[in-house]
Order: structure tokens, then sequence, then C-alpha cells
């Protein structure tokens, strides 16, 4: 009985889901974006995860398309991508997606690591956008996601080249939020994950979704965004609540200045 393609480990609030054919440095096959999709509209469904921390088995995070498998297929390209895509449920769940991206992160890979909501890598990371080699367009958002995120300038070089982007120029250029040693990658991924499970869970949820609505309009209709889903979110917020947690935050303050 062959490995599954994809694991997924509970830890508290948490989830870690590891995309597992590192022989094929976790190049996303069919089967392997099926499990994505359906991995993550599962953790979604489940109310006892909050977090979620996506990473790669072995070497690589993932190298994107597997082309063994579409150089062998019948049809065309287009034909080969389903409906139900990884990176469409990925954004249907609406706790955090930290991208523990431990190895290369290629193409359909680099598309799978922009669609997680804060990235952490190790210094063994690097990211290509390869499309234009293949000769085939990313349809997973890549184009708009990484000019948005780096500036159009940059974008534009590693997509019109394909290549490679390593681990501190992803940080130099603002693609990731840290890059540390490989063994300290999980580490770091738990103890963030851990600090977000700090909030008051709708707040975790409820802040995600005011940034991402926001980011994807325009500046004046975001500020809307947010007046509009504030404004629905804190009428049930009581004085007694803020009360009962001020107190928390503030020994949470004291703690890390010490």
């Amino acid at each position: 009985m062959s490995d599954p393609v994809i694991l997924v480990e509970h830890y508290g609030e948490a989830a870690i889901v590891t995309l597992n054919r590192p022989q094929a440095m976790n190049a996303l096959s069919r089967e392997l974006r099926t499990a994505i999709a359906d991995t993550f509209d599962k953790l979604e469904a489940d109310p006892k995860t909050r977090v979620v921390i996506l990473t790669g088995a072995g070497k690589a995070f993932c190298a994107g398309l597997d082309l063994k498998e579409l150089g062998q297929g019948r049809d065309s390209v287009q034909g080969t991508v389903e409906t139900k895509d990884p990176v469409t449920s990925m954004a249907r769940f609406t706790g955090p997606i930290i991208g523990a991206i431990n190895g290369v992160a290629i193409t359909g890979g680099f598309e799978i690591a922009l669609a997680c909501d804060v990235l952490l890598c190790s210094t063994e990371a690097r990211f290509a956008d390869t499309h234009g080699r293949v000769g085939i367009l990313p349809g997973w958002g890549l184009s708009q996601r990484l000019s948005r995120t780096i500036g159009i300038y940059r974008a534009k070089e590693l997509s019109l080249t394909g290549n490679f982007m390593t681990a501190g120029q992803a940080y130099d250029w603002g693609l990731v939020n840290r890059v540390v040693a490989p063994a300290e990658l999980i580490p770091a991924a738990k103890k963030l994950a851990d600090d977000m499970l700090t909030l008051v869970p709708e707040a975790l949820s409820g802040y995600k979704r005011v940034i991402d609505d926001g980011y994807a309009q325009s500046f004046g209709d975001g500020l809307k965004t947010e007046l509009r889903l504030s404004a629905a979110a804190n009428t049930s917020v009581r004085a007694t609540d803020i009360e009962s947690r001020r107190e928390a935050i503030r020994q949470r303050g004291q703690a890390q200045k010490s």
C-alpha cells in the first residue's frame, strides 16, 4: 500500500498539513491537487482547527504541477485542471494558513505558497515562476498576488525570466516574514500559530477576512468594507468582554518586554 500523498497532524487547535510526495519533490499530481483541496475543505468544516501550517516532506516544498503526468495526458493542460483546485479550497479556510517553506517552491508550488497568509522559510528555500519556460500561464493567482506582494517590477523580473529567488532575496523583497535554519522552521511556525491562537477566536478569522476582502479592492472600497464588517462584528462585543481581556493583554505586553 502506497503512502498517502498528504499528511495531517492535529495538535491543539492547529494542524500541520504536509505534502507527501518527497520522491517527486511534492509535485502536484492530480491526486495531490485533489487531496489538498479535500483536506482544506475538511479542516474548514472542523471547528476545532483554527490555524494551519502547510509544509512539504523531504527537500522540497512543492515543485509545481507534475510535468511528467501532464506530458503523458491526451488533453490540453487546461483540460487537466480541476474545477475544485487547491488554492480555491485554501482561500475558503477562514483561519490563518502559515506556509513553512522548507525547500523549493516552483511555479504551481509558488502559487500554493502565495495562497498562504504568512510565509516562513528555511535557508534552503528557493522560489521560481517557470510558467513561461513551460509555455503556460498561471491560473491560481500568481500573476496578481506576486506583483501585489513584492512590486510589479520585481514580479516581472521573476516571471519573465523564470530565474530562481533565494530565501535571502525573498526576505529582502518582502515575500517572506522570516528566514530560519531548517531545523527551526516547524518550531518557528508552531510558535507563530500558538501566538495567533491567543486571539479571540471570532477576531482571528474576522480580522483575516477584513484584510483579505479589503486587499482585493481599491483603498476607498477597502475602507468601506472594514467599516461594514467591523460594525457587524463589534455589536456583539460587550464592555465586560473588553474588561476581562484587558488584563491578559497587559500581562502579555509585560512578558514580551522582558
